[in-house]
């Protein structure tokens, strides 16, 4: 998988009609008949001042942007492939006023993109496994002063193979019932599980895992090969980012920024997700 640079994204997609093209040739290449007639190895053609295809034998119409992110919108299609190339090269997210600035559309426009940009990003794989560190850290809220801990935080709960892949999601609460069924659908049986010394998981070796933990309180946050500094890295990595680029961050749509940076980090050893990522809008969104 080739590096993009801006220069290189320029070379592949310098007009609507190229991009437009892409979308049609990921979506429809390998389509052995036309969905109509039948014909076996179809050949369509663009049809002139539309967004759509025709086939040469019966006239059926193949819109390649229906029922994806671009569905109906105005905004240039070369726009919307530029601010899915920020959000592939971007380590620490794009904002929707960044995105207003580079295509100088209106606020509302830039926030849609980007909120449709992110749903490419949806969380999915197999449970993790070998050795997986998990923990759960609070989002947002504001600070009640020295002592009085902090209002209206949300919960995140993550989980993370060492080397490997990271799962993170909103959760109502950090309680037994909510962590302990999502821990066992996110980890695979027989897995090495270090964590905290949080309630929730004092029960997991009679469950089918092997687990350890670290006595935070205590000011231990290593002994040896037991800690929990993998998932630590990647929740300061996650709050820099929110603080730094997002500032504020919706209990609504807290899930779609963890989805992103979820995201980057099972790709970090990709030398670009531009092309898997742009590939993937052209599926149909469900």
């Amino acid at each position: 998988m080739e590096k993009v640079t801006v220069k290189r994204f320029n070379e592949l997609f310098p007009d609507d009609d190229t991009c437009l093209d892409f979308m049609f040739k990921q979506a429809y290449a390998s389509m052995p008949a036309c969905l109509k007639c039948g014909v076996m190895e179809p050949r369509y053609y663009r049809v002139r001042g539309r967004k759509c295809y025709e086939c040469k034998d019966c006239g059926n119409q193949i819109h390649p942007l229906g029922g994806t992110i671009f569905h109906k919108s105005s905004t240039s299609l070369k726009d919307w492939f530029y601010v899915v190339y920020l959000f592939s090269v971007s380590k620490n997210g794009v904002s929707a006023k960044e995105v207003e600035r580079h295509l100088g559309v209106t606020y509302k426009t830039a926030w849609r993109i980007a909120k449709q940009v992110r749903t490419l990003m949806a969380q999915g794989g197999n449970p993790l496994s070998g050795v997986v560190e998990t923990d759960e850290t609070y989002v947002g809220g504001r600070n009640k002063g020295a002592g009085k801990g902090f209002a209206n935080k949300e919960v995140v709960f993550g989980m993370v193979e060492r080397g490997g892949r990271v799962k993170a999601e909103h959760v109502r609460s950090a309680g037994a019932r909510i962590l302990l069924p999502r821990l066992r659908e996110g980890i695979a049986p027989g897995t090495v599980v270090y964590s905290d010394q949080a309630q929730v998981y004092r029960t997991l070796h009679r469950i089918g895992y092997y687990h350890d933990s670290v006595n935070h309180s205590a000011g231990e946050y290593g002994r040896g090969i037991v800690h929990t500094n993998t998932i630590e890295g990647f929740w300061s990595q996650l709050k820099r980012s929110v603080d730094g680029t997002y500032h504020c961050v919706s209990a609504k749509y807290l899930q779609l920024y963890l989805n992103e940076f979820v995201y980057r980090y099972n790709r970090r050893q990709l030398p670009s997700i531009f092309p898997e990522l742009i590939a993937s809008a052209a599926r149909r969104v469900q």
